[in-house]
């Protein structure tokens, strides 16, 4: 590994394994060069070499941090990490998350590992918060983004609402979010404005989700629908579609896009006329196009963009 750090041109060559986390600052530049495809735990231990100032506090300091874990099948997706996620993984001693999430982190024998259902995002973020009141060092895990439908909030949501949390430092570790990470797949859908919309009524009435989609519509906006349907949840998709479909023609293209960073990933493009409902569940994110929307062939290969001009009302 070649580090190159700022401009009193210190320049490093050293092993990746046995990079000093401390040594490397927010402008360094690191050029890591491997023969065979590095092992998924491998990129964990070095990765601290190139965090900014929340994760050399952490490697200090007990507190949380709320990070996405871009990853499936028990394979880390180094392209779907921010480099501070990678590094605040390798520093804390508590993972925490849902079950699944937490189980695809690679083993760490120095780390304790807590996993818990997908419906205790409060019971969970107090859990946390409790951890590192105790000396601990904490990461939950989310996926995509932990700011987008995820613990970012419960987690200071907890923080705030208790004076026992009150002098623990929290921070939350951006990530790629599935709407970005789908898109990015299919085309550029989202090349215009674009509203991000969850259909799961766990946590707000339908009546609202209906209100705000129908709006979204009627505005003309591309949407990135998140947790289209789930296996209790079926009827929320079909009531979307009708919705959609009273201010969006029946070819309006929309990007299916299921388990995407995974060995699994599928990208379906239809149109909302076409639409599968049932091959949608909650491994899906939508991308319904607006009324500019539209597929066209680059390479040989079907792409759908959304311009990013708009023409003149009237």
């Amino acid at each position: 590994m070649l580090i190159l750090a700022g401009a009193a041109q210190l320049i490093t060559i050293s092993a990746l394994t046995s990079a000093d986390p401390l040594a490397v600052t927010w402008w360094s530049l690191l050029l890591a060069i491997a023969p065979a495809p590095l092992a998924a735990a491998a990129p964990l231990a070095a990765a601290a070499a190139v965090a900014r100032a929340p994760v050399n506090r952490l490697a200090a300091v007990a507190g949380v941090l709320v990070l996405a874990a871009g990853i499936a099948g028990g394979i880390l997706h180094i392209g779907l990490f921010f480099p501070q996620a990678l590094a605040v993984l390798a520093a804390a001693d508590d993972i925490v998350g849902y079950a699944p999430y937490v189980d695809r982190v690679p083993p760490n024998p120095r780390q304790r590992r807590h996993g818990s259902d997908n419906r205790v995002e409060a019971q969970r973020a107090e859990f946390a918060l409790d951890l590192a009141l105790s000396g601990r060092r904490v990461a939950v895990v989310s996926s995509g983004d932990p700011g987008v439908f995820a613990m970012a909030t419960a987690v200071l949501e907890a923080a705030a609402g208790d004076e026992r949390f009150a002098e623990v430092p929290v921070d939350v570790i951006p990530g790629l979010t599935a709407a970005q990470a789908v898109a990015s797949q299919a085309g550029a859908p989202l090349g215009h404005d674009y509203v991000v919309l969850s259909l799961s009524d766990n946590l707000k009435p339908w009546e609202v989700i209906a209100r705000r989609l129908a709006a979204a519509a009627a505005a003309d906006f591309a949407i990135a629908i998140y947790n289209p349907a789930s296996s209790s949840r079926r009827q929320q998709l079909s009531d979307a579609r009708d919705l959609l479909l009273a201010h969006r023609a029946a070819t309006t293209p929309v990007v299916v896009g299921r388990a995407v960073g995974t060995d699994e990933q599928q990208i379906t493009v239809t149109t909302l006329g076409d639409l599968d409902l049932g091959q949608v569940d909650m491994r899906c994110l939508l991308i319904v196009g607006s009324s500019q929307t539209r597929v066209v062939r680059t390479a040989g290969q079907a792409r759908v963009i959304t311009p990013r001009r708009y023409p003149p009302l009237g």
